[in-house]
């Protein structure tokens, strides 16, 4: 989908792509805790059926309790730790530096 108008420097156009299931299912995680309240906003950003989207919510589901540590400190008290996994960018190519 893009949309095009005319500007005194020609014509501009933006390209507006609706988000990718695991974009919309990371949106809908961070507003809420429930996972069928997640479903369906995942589901409303994607204009798909909820129960298309249900599945994938649990499955991230259970990817995001996975990656949760708790450590306690010296008076007891409990912090969340997340530890995400980042994946490195490569250099594809010829790589002539002198």
């Amino acid at each position: 989908m893009s949309e095009d108008w005319n500007t005194k420097y020609g014509v501009r156009r933006v390209r507006r792509d609706p988000p990718t299931l695991e974009e919309a299912i990371f949106a809908a995680m961070g507003i809420t805790d429930d996972l069928e309240s997640q479903a369906e906003i995942a589901a409303s950003l994607m204009g798909l059926p909820v129960e298309q989207v249900q599945s994938e919510v649990r499955k991230a589901g259970r990817a995001a309790a996975r990656t949760t540590r708790v450590i306690t400190g010296e008076q007891g008290s409990q912090r969340s730790v997340v530890v995400e996994r980042r994946v490195s960018r490569r250099v594809i190519g010829n790589d002539k530096r002198v």
